[in-house]
């Protein structure tokens, strides 16, 4: 799940954004690698920015386990391309979203 936990902790809000897994990789930002181990994932897999989907949070029963920081931002990096916003979150005078 990549939505912000701020936003979908708010009830008035029913979705979140997910990102899939392959096994198979790809090639550039939009396909970062992801390991195995506290990831919960059982081989090493590849994130498919491109298909960035919204699910319904019921459909989420548990969380598997987490990424380091550094596949984290490797994803932050290839939503902010994926989506056209990798000019704004790195301008000097842009401002957070509140």
């Amino acid at each position: 799940m990549v939505s912000d936990p701020d936003v979908i902790g708010d009830q008035r809000f029913p979705l979140v954004c997910v990102v899939p897994v392959t096994g198979t990789a790809g090639e550039g930002l939009l396909y970062p690698a992801l390991a195995p181990g506290p990831s919960g994932l059982a081989k090493k897999s590849f994130a498919l920015i491109d298909h960035l989907r919204s699910i319904d949070k019921r459909r989420i029963r548990r969380a598997f386990g987490e990424i380091p920081q550094e596949e984290m931002d490797a994803l932050d990096d290839g939503l902010a391309l994926f989506l056209g916003m990798s000019d704004h979150l790195h301008r000097p005078d842009a401002q957070p979203v509140q």
